[in-house]
């Protein structure tokens, strides 16, 4: 599947890099969702080629239950942070990932 210019990639397994990106944002993602997760693995995730980079990462957090996240990783020559932009609550393993 060909990548759509200023689009988000196909749906790809997730990386440990993936996995350091989560790990960077969990306590914002905590602190928005008033909720303490004691698993927080990355399953899933895309990307978008902006100036930086866009991700929507879908999370395992417990059970049954998923989150999906949208983070920003900025070019290294603006400081390359990596920033939350967003986080959607009570998805399932099976919800695509959709920008939001």
């Amino acid at each position: 599947m060909a990548t759509i210019v200023g689009g988000y990639s196909e749906t790809k397994n997730a990386t440990d890099e993936i996995q350091k990106y989560c790990d960077q944002v969990k306590h914002q993602v905590e602190g928005q969702t008033n909720q303490k997760f004691s698993a927080f693995k990355a399953i899933k995730y895309r990307n978008q080629v902006v100036q930086g980079m866009n991700y929507l990462i879908k999370i395992h957090v417990h059970g049954h239950s998923y989150i999906h996240v949208k983070v920003f990783h900025n070019l290294p020559c603006y400081g390359g942070a990596v920033e939350l932009k967003g986080v959607k609550e009570k998805c399932t393993k099976d919800d695509p990932l959709v920008s939001f």
